[in-house]
């Protein structure tokens, strides 16, 4: 489970972020929707800890995700995914192929040069683009895609 407690991120005294509490049991999903800044992508970089919180905590599974450091940081971000509103996505590959980039920190980079995935990480990340309806554009190319502007958090089951 995802517990969020008083999540706060103040850039100067503008609260991007204000006292956000909720919790996300296992298996279901979230959307977070609002107006143009009204804090939704700073929220998200906050559970995934690419920005520091000014007050409140993030547990995952009862660990406290605000707490780590060092190497447990890496693998907590590891953990996560996060889909940019700019997607940052590599234009020439197809959809695939761009999901099974995330998997990257997992494998040796002579591996990840040479797109050497396993048929586990391969179903999974069909199983995943299933999941979000995108199955069927699953060999096109990303730039052949249709924009749009949403983020998307996803925790990773262990």
């Amino acid at each position: 489970m995802l517990r969020i407690e008083g999540l706060t991120k103040n850039f100067g005294t503008l609260a991007a972020v204000n006292g956000v509490s909720f919790e996300v049991p296992d298996g279901q999903m979230l959307g977070i929707i609002g107006r143009s800044g009204a804090g939704k992508s700073t929220l998200l970089r906050l559970l995934n800890r690419l920005a520091q919180p000014t007050a409140g905590k993030v547990y995952c599974e009862g660990r406290d995700v605000t707490a780590l450091k060092g190497r447990e940081l890496r693998l907590w971000r590891r953990q996560c995914a996060m889909i940019f509103q700019q997607f940052n996505l590599v234009p020439r590959l197809d959809v695939l192929s761009n999901v099974l980039m995330g998997r990257l920190s997992y494998q040796s980079t002579a591996r990840s040069l040479l797109k050497l995935f396993t048929a586990k990480e391969r179903a999974l990340a069909v199983v995943t683009l299933e999941r979000v309806e995108m199955a069927t554009s699953i060999l096109q190319r990303a730039d052949s895609l249709s924009g749009g502007s949403s983020n998307v958090w996803q925790l990773r089951a262990r």
